[in-house]
Formats: C-alpha cells, sequence, structure tokens
C-alpha cells in the first residue's frame, strides 16, 4: 500500500481523509512496515465501507488486515439505526463466528514428550478435520433448530460439556433473539452432520506451549503460567454459516435499489438496520453464531476425552472462547454519548476491557483475554483488552493476517515440504489434505509477532502471553 495519501497519526495509527462518498474518515491501526506491506486493494475496501449509510466515527482495519470480500478481513465498522445504520453481510462474512477457544491443562512440555505422536494421532481420529467433514451427531430438524437457537447452552444439555463453561463465552455461549425460523432449509442441511467438526481452510486444533509472558498479573488472573501446555480451537458455523452468507448476500445485492442504497461495490451487500431483510439477517447471523458456539462446545467435549485418556484427572479448564466475522449490539460511547451500535467485526474480536458489564466475573479486573492465533509453526497470542477510552468499539486483531492469496501458496510450497520442515523443529502436523498443508504454510501469513506488537502499541489490547505449537490438527 502506498502510504502517501494517508495522515500519519503515530507510530501505529493512519487515517485515511474522507473522499468522494465516504462518510467518515478510515483509520489502520499497524506500524509502517505493516501497512505498506498490505494490498492496495485493503485502502480501497476501508474508503468503499466508509461510504455506507449510518456509520459512526470511522472504517477501521487491524494490522492483520489483508484484502476480503467486501470488508477487509480485520475491518470494523459501527452502525447507527438511528441514523439509517446498515448491516451488511459482506461485512460478517461467510465463515460466521469463526472463533477460537483456548483450553487450559496444567500439562508441561515433558509431560507431553513421551506421547506427543500417539496424542496428535488420537486428536486427528477423534476431531474430524477438512473440507466437508463430517462428524457423529446427526441433526433432524427440531434439534436443528433448537441448537440454533441454544448454542453452547444446547450442547451442554446434550452432555458436551459442563455448565462453567458458559461462563468464559462472550454471552454466556448464547446470543439471544436467535431465528432459527429465518435460517433457509439448504443451511440447515448442509450442518446436519457437521456438528463437532474442524471444517477446513485455516481452522484448526493445536496443543501448544506458553513459552513466554508479558503480564505476569494478568497472566494469573487468565490461569497461564510459562512452560505449560494450553488446547487451542478454531473453527465457526461451517456449512451452514457459509450458506446463510451466500443466500443473503445475493437477496441483499438485488434489493439494495429498492433501499435507495447506492453500493459503492456489490460485495458490500447492505440493508437498513430496521428493514424486514435486515431483521431477517440479524436473525439468521445470531443462529449461525449459536451454531458456531454449540461445533466449539462439541470439539471441546471431544479433546477433554482425548486428553483424558492419555493424562486422568486434569481439569482441562475453557480459558475464553472469543468469535470473529459478527455484527453484534452493543452499546458505545461516542463523542460523549451513549449509543446502540450495530458493530461489524470482520477478521476482528472484541477486547472488552476492565470493568466492562460484559465480562465475565473472573476477568472483571483485568480485561477480557483476545486469543490470536497464527498458522501451523508460528506463534499465537494471548493478549487482554484495555481499559477505556476504547480504541475501534472495543476490537481488535484475530490471528496473523494473509501475505498471499492461497493460490500464491499452492505456487511456492508442497504440503509434505512444509510438513517435513516443521517435523524438524519438533512440530507435528495432521491433515487430511496436503493441498491445505500448503495453503496454509506458515510463510503464506504476516509475521504473528509484528501483528501483536502493533495492536499492542496503538492500545488495542495489551500482550499477556506467548504460545508456540507443538502439534496442529489442520483442516
Amino acid at each position: 500500500m502506498d502510504i502517501g495519501g494517508l495522515t500519519k497519526i503515530g507510530d501505529t495509527q493512519w487515517q485515511v481523509p474522507k473522499r468522494g462518498g465516504m462518510r467518515v474518515p478510515g483509520v489502520i491501526f499497524a506500524d509502517a512496515a505493516l501497512v505498506t506491506s498490505m494490498d492496495d486493494k485493503v485502502l480501497q475496501q476501508l474508503c468503499n465501507v466508509a461510504a455506507l449509510p449510518g456509520i459512526v466515527e470511522a472504517a477501521y482495519a487491524m494490522p492483520d488486515a489483508h484484502w476480503g470480500y467486501g470488508f477487509p478481513i480485520g475491518g470494523v465498522a459501527a452502525f447507527d439505526p438511528e441514523e439509517g445504520g446498515v448491516i451488511s453481510a459482506g461485512g460478517v462474512g461467510f465463515d460466521i463466528s469463526c472463533g477460537v477457544r483456548t483450553l487450559l491443562t496444567g500439562l508441561t512440555r515433558a509431560d507431553i514428550e513421551p506421547v506427543k505422536m500417539a496424542l496428535a494421532d488420537s486428536l486427528f481420529q477423534n476431531i474430524p478435520a477438512g473440507l466437508g467433514s463430517t462428524g457423529k451427531i446427526s441433526l433432524e430438524p427440531a434439534a436443528m433448530d433448537a441448537m440454533l437457537g441454544g448454542g453452547a447452552v444446547w450442547a451442554l444439555a446434550q452432555g458436551h460439556g459442563r455448565p462453567e463453561d458458559l461462563e468464559r463465552m462472550e454471552e454466556h455461549g448464547r446470543v439471544v433473539d436467535a431465528r432459527p425460523d429465518f435460517v433457509s432449509d439448504q443451511a440447515k442441511r448442509r450442518q446436519h452432520d457437521e456438528m463437532g467438526t474442524l471444517g477446513s481452510g485455516n481452522h484448526y486444533l493445536e496443543v501448544q506451549e506458553v513459552t513466554l509472558i508479558h503480564d505476569v498479573a494478568t497472566a494469573a488472573a487468565f490461569g497461564l503460567k510459562q512452560g505449560e501446555i494450553v488446547v487451542s480451537i478454531h473453527c465457526g458455523s461451517r456449512g451452514l454459516g457459509h450458506q446463510i452468507g451466500t443466500e443473503f448476500l445475493r437477496e441483499m445485492a438485488e434489493a439494495a435499489p429498492g433501499f435507495g442504497l447506492a453500493l459503492p461495490d456489490l460485495e458490500l451487500a447492505s440493508a437498513p438496520i430496521t428493514s424486514e431483510l435486515g431483521q431477517r439477517y440479524l436473525g439468521a447471523m445470531r443462529a449461525a453464531i449459536n451454531c458456531a458456539y454449540a461445533n466449539r462446545q462439541i470439539i471441546t467435549h471431544l479433546t477433554r476425552r482425548v486428553l483424558a485418556h492419555f493424562f486422568p484427572g486434569g481439569g482441562f479448564d475453557l480459558l475464553f472462547d472469543v468469535s470473529h466475522n459478527t455484527c453484534k449490539e452493543e452499546w458505545h460511547l461516542v463523542g460523549g454519548k451513549r449509543r446502540r451500535l450495530f458493530v461489524h467485526r470482520k477478521g476482528a474480536t472484541r477486547a472488552f476491557g476492565a470493568g466492562h458489564a460484559g465480562l465475565p466475573a473472573a476477568f472483571a479486573a483485568v480485561g477480557q483475554p483476545v486469543i490470536i492465533g497464527g498458522s501451523m509453526g508460528t506463534s499465537s497470542a494471548i493478549l487482554a483488552g484495555n481499559p477505556p477510552p476504547e480504541r475501534a468499539f472495543a476490537s481488535a486483531c484475530h490471528g496473523a493476517g494473509r501475505a498471499m492469496s492461497r493460490h500464491a501458496a499452492l505456487r511456492q510450497w508442497r504440503g509434505r515440504e512444509v510438513v517435513d520442515r516443521l517435523a524438524e523443529r519438533g512440530i507435528i502436523i495432521k491433515s487430511p489434505t496436503s493441498r491445505g498443508v500448503a495453503e496454509e504454510a506458515p510463510g503464506a501469513y504476516k509475521d504473528t509477532g509484528a501483528v501483536v506488537d502493533a495492536a499492542h502499541a496503538a492500545g488495542l489490547a495489551r500482550k499477556v502471553a506467548r504460545l508456540e505449537p507443538i502439534i496442529c490438527i489442520k483442516g
């Protein structure tokens, strides 16, 4: 990206001045190296988002931002329904509520090493992964609707987990006002056999070691200790979420002229929040969020069973579960006034700070855990939300962010080569396809450390711990 047209606000903040149809400025949180490495399309997409009706304050891009569908991945924008604000299916994306949760194990690398290969094999055998992967749970219509309405609460009622897990999830594992009746039969058919599965793309289950603590007090509140093992699970709402995104993007694009919406890009297909179409999308999207909560909860249950086989008596408590690719109704202070806003976070996560009413009691004094996923062979990170004043509606980055497309990665790497190189570093990769490994090669992503440093310096969230991979089950 050419930074010549940007106004530098600080070492990690750049403003895109209003131009053309932009209603608000754009803001990019990143250092100079990260901004320069971003595709020019990120800038164009940020400007397009800033032109949507009812947008408040600014259109934001996180340090991991890269080109996406409609919104840039790593894009954040909030809309006021009282000012004609819109809901954009392109601003949420296809992988609705893709997210990450991390489990604490109390184990060390010394515990893992003697059984590392057997543990990797067992996780791979018991956690279905890959394109079109299916699990052992099949949901008939009534059960499907109950899951879409109940989220992780439904999963617990089916025996998948513990009641205390709900205290470590956004919305306690269930979004209210979900509308299973607004989800198409086709979307439900796609999800019929996919509960408890990782799926493909950048989804994974990873056994990791805490190799560095940045903030001792916050790490202690999170239950993190240097040298201990955690397990992170990254997946979303699978085929159901993708189908919802596909259907509503098409319907919103066709309906836009009737709403008087002159969209700068058809990929930003939108509808007024208060419209019948906007409300239907919100209901269906919330059902997909619940699906993702339930899916990660079931995978957690399967993971605990595997861990308990190798390490009887372990607790394997949930640290936290965060979602990306959502639009959530929240109250934020804007210009000294509290306003009800609909915050789109595409490839971005909440980062509520200490004292926020939406936090579990365990995190009230330190802020929300913010889980930043890496890619195979690269570090991940745990951050914490900062107290007010909030940046970008209390949002932060969600991962390293792609540095090249999947097609470009396939031209540069072969899956077997990636697996062998990582094995030399003591990292076991298990995946159903060599192609999927090549697409997600570590070199296809930005430097996670640079992204995390920029988020910390920009005040989006503060560094707590660094995690390094030991075993990765890749979709």
